[in-house]
């Protein structure tokens, strides 16, 4: 929902805590329903998966649109096409929310020139319903903070996602097996404003986002937190419950959001691949 906000010295810049799932370097993402002179044009660039949003970087340094962030939250009408003749793509809507730069909403389509859209989509409405079903329902979310000034080179789990998944479910790496270069992720000191499928709540899973031993964090601002411990029994618990409410139809708001029009599930993979007859 934010334009120009998550690009830094030609790579992604990414919050404090957030994790990149998966990677593609070879993209196209063409944009309708908005006016704006950034939206005009196919885009041509990388994208990312995060434990938080999508993130597309344009390989255009003239372009426009240098960086555009999809949370979540902000998502809907998501579908993945299979085309007969041309790239299999992605579809959807995504709404902004103040102080992203831009204002409405836009329909989007993210191609996959070298294959993997399939793989991809299924793994973006897995994370998207994880994140959701993991927030805290009761409480509204901070305003949105375009990134500040003070950033730093991303530490290697903020780009390699942990080896043992994230409740049961892994990443596709097989269909994306490249990490970007270790010089192009940065990263803020601020957390993320929104849910992520890492997300600390009460009760919850920890955050695993912990750097390597013998990495030290720039000074923090404020905001600062220490390595979170690994599972316990309560933890694993909790992220037991968390999956099988997974499908519950009877939850159907999403945290961290302004009521009512926000109030909508990202689709199952089901319901993305097939649409529902009229």
């Amino acid at each position: 929902m934010s334009l120009n906000t998550a690009h830094l010295n030609g790579g992604v810049l990414i919050h404090n805590g957030e994790i990149i799932l998966v990677y593609s370097d070879h993209t196209t993402v063409e944009w309708s329903g908005q006016d704006a002179p950034p939206f005009k044009g196919a885009k041509h660039g990388r994208i990312y998966l995060t434990t938080h949003r999508v993130i597309f970087n344009s390989k255009n340094s003239s372009d426009a649109m240098q960086s555009f962030s999809f949370p979540f939250v902000t998502l809907s009408d998501v579908e993945l096409e299979q085309p007969i003749f041309g790239a299999n793509y992605i579809k959807g809507k995504v709404r902004a929310q103040p102080n992203g730069n831009w204002a409405g909403e836009a329909k989007f389509k993210i191609l996959f020139k070298h294959g993997g859209a399939i793989e991809f989509g299924q793994a973006m409405l897995k994370a998207a319903h994880l994140a959701t079903r993991m927030a805290n329902q009761r409480e509204a979310p901070p305003p949105y903070v375009p990134p500040e000034s003070q950033w730093y080179q991303a530490p290697p789990p903020a780009y390699a996602p942990p080896p043992q998944g994230y409740y049961g479910w892994m990443p596709p790496s097989q269909a994306f097996p490249d990490q970007p270069p270790a010089n192009s992720v940065f990263m803020t000191d601020a957390p993320p404003p929104y849910p992520g499928i890492n997300s600390m709540q009460p009760g919850g899973p920890p955050d695993r986002t912990a750097p390597p031993a013998g990495f030290h964090y720039p000074p923090q601002q404020g905001n600062a937190a220490g390595p979170a411990p690994g599972f316990s029994a309560g933890d694993a618990k909790a992220a037991e419950a968390a999956q099988s409410a997974y499908y519950d139809p009877n939850r159907p708001q999403m945290a961290y959001v302004p009521p009512p029009s926000y109030y909508e599930h990202p689709p199952t993979y089901d319901e993305a691949t097939h649409k529902k007859q009229q």
